[in-house]
C-alpha cells in the first residue's frame, strides 16, 4: 500500500493525496539537522510528489503547512519551485499556512501535494523469472542527504522510469528502508544488492526508490540511470 490517499471524484477521475512531514530540521538552535528552509521543503516535495506520481497522479497543487516561523515562508516557496522545475510543473499553485501564534523551539514543516488520475485499471504483474527488482539511487539520511547529492536518484529520474513499459511498479522508498518496500511484492528470505547497499537502511527524503521491471528491458534502464542503479538479486 503506497503512503497516498486515493478518493474517487467522479467516473472518470480521482484525487491523489500524498504528504511528507519534517521535525528538527531547519535553522533554529535546538535543530538536528541544519540546513536553509529551502532545502527542507524541496525534500518534503519531493517524497509527496514521487508518492502521488507513484499511484498514477499528476500533481496539481501543493500546501505548506509551516510552523518554523513567517521568515521562514519564502525560503519554503523557492524550495517547492525548485522541485516543480525538476517535474516541469512550474505553473502549479502553491497555498498553505504559518502557525505565528506561538514559536517553536525546532523547526517542522509538512508538505501535501494534491494530484489526479484517471480511472482505469492499474498495471498488474506477477513475479516470474522475468520479473527483475533494483533500487535507484542510494539510502541517505540526515546530513549524508545534504553530503552527498550525487548518490540521490534525481526527480527527473523517477518521473522517466514511471513512463517507461519495461518498470512495472515505482515505489520511492522512505525512513523504513528498501527492504520494507520490496516485502510488498514477496516474502524475500534471502537477497543479493548490487552495490553493497543497506536494505535496511532509512532513505530519509526517498533519495532512493525501488522499481520492479521486465528483465529484458534492464539495459536500457541501467543506461538511463548509470551509477545509481543496484539490482537486487533474490534467492530462495
Amino acid at each position: 500500500m503506497r503512503d497516498a490517499l486515493i478518493l474517487p471524484f467522479n467516473e472518470r477521475e480521482s484525487l491523489v493525496i500524498a504528504s511528507d512531514n519534517s521535525g528538527g530540521i531547519g535553522l533554529k538552535e535546538h535543530d538536528i539537522v541544519h540546513v536553509p528552509y529551502g532545502v527542507v521543503s524541496y525534500y518534503g516535495f519531493r517524497v509527496a510528489a514521487m508518492e502521488c506520481i507513484a499511484a498514477g497522479g499528476a500533481p496539481l497543487a501543493v500546501i505548506i503547512h509551516n510552523f518554523s516561523g513567517d521568515s521562514a515562508w519564502e525560503e519554503l516557496i523557492i524550495g517547492i519551485k525548485q522541485g516543480l522545475r525538476e517535474l516541469e510543473l512550474d505553473h502549479i499553485p502553491i497555498s498553505g499556512s504559518t502557525e505565528s501564534n506561538f514559536q517553536l523551539l525546532q523547526s517542522a514543516a509538512g508538505i501535501i501535494v494534491v494530484g489526479s488520475k484517471l480511472n482505469k485499471t492499474d498495471r498488474k504483474f506477477s513475479l516470474s523469472d522475468d520479473i527483475g527488482f533494483a533500487v535507484i539511487g542510494q539510502p541517505l539520511v540526515g546530513d549524508q542527504v545534504v553530503e552527498q547529492p550525487e548518490s540521490i536518484a534525481p526527480l527527473q529520474l523517477f518521473q522517466w522510469c514511471t513512463e517507461q513499459d519495461e518498470v512495472k511498479e515505482v515505489m520511492p522508498v522512505g525512513s523504513k528502508g528498501i527492504l520494507h518496500e520490496l516485502l510488498h511484492f514477496c516474502d524475500v528470505k534471502e537477497y543479493v544488492c548490487e552495490n553493497n547497499l543497506d536494505l535496511q537502511k532509512s532513505s530519509g527524503p526517498s533519495t532512493c526508490f525501488l522499481i520492479a521491471y521486465s528483465k529484458n528491458g534492464e539495459e536500457k534502464l541501467r543506461r538511463k540511470a548509470a551509477d545509481l542503479f543496484s539490482e537486487i538479486q533474490l534467492k530462495g
